[in-house]
């Protein structure tokens, strides 16, 4: 069993990079599977989460390339709707794929985080929100199986200011016809720097950062460049390692 051994009693001092954010770039990742055509991220961290769903979206026929952090993405043929339950099941941020692959091809077939489970589950307000966008929705054999030939534009009351709500459906009403208005949702920096990628590929989301976020649905994305945001607790945690030693 490894074990890590800290001799204390030392103040802190010095300067650290901080890596990129993984909330952020999982979200991110996602959304630049959107556009047919290449799209580059800088500062992605090196984390397992990452890797997986490296893997996930190849799996549905992206090709990616993750070097020194940073990360080239194509997907210009998307080949599956259907998410790989092995990989998917490692981690919930998988679900993001939900909302890319409506709002790309109108149809996703997305494990269920648990499984089958009775009761209340994590996606529920995701299925919600895809339901209000006009998809027809669906869970069975620890699966979501949604589809719409078109997305339509909605005012949605995102429960709980959730994160992962918020994101999904700016993911899939980027590409909606009409207006989306997310009502209650979430204000972290993850959404916003989510939404700043999506705008530069091209998309129309206004309001990140408050609890009411607009999207006009655009016809398409296009690649873009961006750098993500470093992890806020990471900076967290090194700033209070310090303070807390005397540093």
């Amino acid at each position: 069993m490894e074990k890590i051994i800290v001799n204390g009693g030392r103040a802190l001092r010095g300067t650290v990079r901080i890596s990129g954010g993984k909330n952020s770039s999982l979200a991110i990742i996602t959304a630049a599977c959107l556009a047919a055509d290449v799209s580059v991220l800088e500062n992605v961290p090196h984390c397992r989460d990452v890797v997986t769903l490296k893997a996930i979206l190849e799996a549905l026929g992206a090709h990616i390339e993750l070097d020194h952090g940073r990360m080239a993405i194509e997907a210009r043929s998307l080949v599956s709707h259907v998410a790989p339950y092995d990989l998917c099941r490692q981690m919930r941020a998988s679900f993001y794929s939900a909302g890319l692959l409506l709002g790309r091809g109108g149809r996703a077939e997305i494990p269920l985080p648990g499984g089958c489970v009775i009761g209340s589950r994590p996606v529920d307000f995701h299925l919600r929100g895809f339901t209000a966008l006009g998809a027809m929705v669906e869970t069975e054999h620890g699966y979501m199986k949604a589809s719409a030939r078109q997305l339509v534009g909605t005012t949605f009351f995102v429960p709980r200011s959730s994160v992962g709500t918020t994101i999904n459906l700016m993911l899939a009403a980027s590409t909606a016809s009409g207006t989306t208005v997310l009502d209650n949702a979430a204000r972290e920096p993850e959404v916003v720097d989510t939404a700043v990628f999506l705008n530069l590929m091209g998309a129309r989301i206004k309001g990140a950062g408050t609890n009411n976020i607009t999207i006009e649905g655009v016809s398409d994305l296009h690649g873009a460049s961006y750098a993500i945001i470093p992890d806020r607790l990471e900076a967290g945690t090194y700033l209070l390692a310090a303070a807390a030693t005397g540093g």
